[in-house]
């Protein structure tokens, strides 16, 4: 074959080549077309089974893209398509959570609550630090500030919780709640130690023989708890702070807040003193008695004592970092009258808590009496005190606040101390 008639051969290969290669081409376009909407479609009408972050890890359903700009190409799509937000409730949500955890430094595919407390520990820090910068940016955001302060001492207790894993240090507590129930007994009869608060006399029942299991399976439940949090009220911190009201109004379309709590953001978002502490006021309600309720009351009832006995440690070892707020151990301290046996009147005195932060009407006795007059008396007179202290890193705001090292001491002095009197 001659050059020129090569020449012509290859030229017509490569025509025929570029020709199949278009009609590949083409063809593909033709067939993908239907698939444009497929995408957004397999998103629509998800449930948000992931929403209580018990059952595994990442987003609020697992089949959803985690990372913001797929999220909010899928969500504009779905609102071009003019669909009900209803339709994108999931999708919506998941958006608005990955733009948080993103704001925060957080990988939400990651993010595993049940992995532990090392492995979650820079989780901690930078969901609170996320929190109080939303307050240091946003005067009217007082739950995210309490909530982010209040993280430390939180978080810092966690930190102990998981050193206590490996059970000496919640073994150690035993003997002394034992010391004080027998002395008790002694001293004025069963009927008075029956009048001890619950969760001491679990502790002194089952304070030695609490595995690393039982303390594992508790610090996850409270992480549980923790990212339950974050992804209830986050989103909606997020949405507000960059989409204002018509974007909390959008997520109230689609099913994911009640009227009271998009009226509790119309109170904050109107910056009046009153009206912002009522919204606030309302948001932290719902996370303690919607969000979390039930999940502090599991915890309490596992494995009976053991439950019992743990969620009671947590009460007397918090020291909270709200200025002016008493310790949750100090708050309504015990004291018992009665009958000795003798037959005088004898009154019992404890510098111990005769509630369990577990119980939720009495835990939100303590936010109501306590938390909230006291850090909204912060925002309102000492703004430039509570900057600076939320200004502080917060590793170092994490560390501060770690309770486990004075645990012993608290119930050590409960009994050094312990009183009688007799009328």
């Amino acid at each position: 074959m001659s050059r020129t008639a090569t020449r012509r051969h290859t030229r017509l290969g490569a025509a025929a080549l570029a020709l199949a290669t278009a009609v590949t081409v083409v063809g593909s376009a033709l067939t993908a077309a239907p698939a444009t909407a497929a995408p957004l479609d397999r998103y629509l009408n998800l449930p948000t089974v992931n929403r209580d972050a018990a059952h595994g890890p990442g987003g609020i359903n697992p089949i959803l893209p985690t990372d913001v700009p797929t999220l909010k190409k899928l969500v504009e799509a779905a609102r071009a398509d003019g669909d009900a937000p209803s339709s994108y409730r999931a999708l919506l949500l998941q958006y608005w959570l990955a733009e948080a955890t993103h704001a925060a430094g957080i990988d939400l595919k990651s993010w595993d609550p049940r992995a532990g407390v090392t492995a979650n520990r820079g989780n901690l820090i930078k969901s609170y630090r996320y929190y109080e910068n939303l307050q240091l940016a946003h005067r009217e955001l007082q739950w995210a500030g309490m909530a982010g302060m209040v993280g430390a001492d939180f978080g810092g207790g966690l930190a102990d919780f998981e050193l206590a894993t490996n059970v000496y240090r919640i073994g150690q507590l035993q003997p002394i709640a034992n010391a004080i129930v027998s002395e008790t007994n002694r001293t004025l009869g069963p009927v008075f130690v029956d009048k001890l608060p619950a969760g001491l006399r679990a502790l002194a029942r089952v304070g030695a023989v609490i595995s690393a299991a039982d303390l594992y399976k508790v610090q996850g439940d409270i992480l549980v708890m923790q990212k339950n949090i974050f992804t209830d009220l986050m989103p909606q911190h997020r949405a507000y702070v960059t989409g204002g009201l018509p974007a909390l109004r959008e997520m109230h379309a689609a099913g994911l807040m009640s009227d009271d709590i998009l009226h509790a953001w119309e109170q904050i978002a109107s910056k009046q003193p009153d009206a912002v502490a009522a919204g606030n006021a309302r948001l932290l309600r719902r996370e303690q008695g919607e969000v979390i309720k039930d999940q502090w009351d599991a915890v309490r009832a596992y494995k009976g004592d053991i439950g019992e006995a743990l969620t009671y440690a947590t009460t007397i070892a918090g020291s909270p970092s709200v200025a002016g707020v008493v310790p949750p151990r100090s708050f309504h301290p015990m004291q018992v009258t009665g009958t000795g046996p003798d037959g005088r009147t004898a009154t019992l005195t404890l510098p111990l808590a005769t509630w369990n932060w577990s119980v939720y009407p009495e835990r939100w006795e303590y936010i109501t009496e306590q938390l909230l007059p006291k850090y909204k008396n912060l925002v309102d007179n000492h703004w430039a005190t509570l900057r600076a202290q939320l200004q502080v890193p917060y590793e170092q705001q994490f560390e501060s606040h770690r309770p486990i090292w004075n645990i012993g001491p608290t119930l050590q002095s409960a009994l050094d101390t312990m009183k009688v009197t007799y009328q």
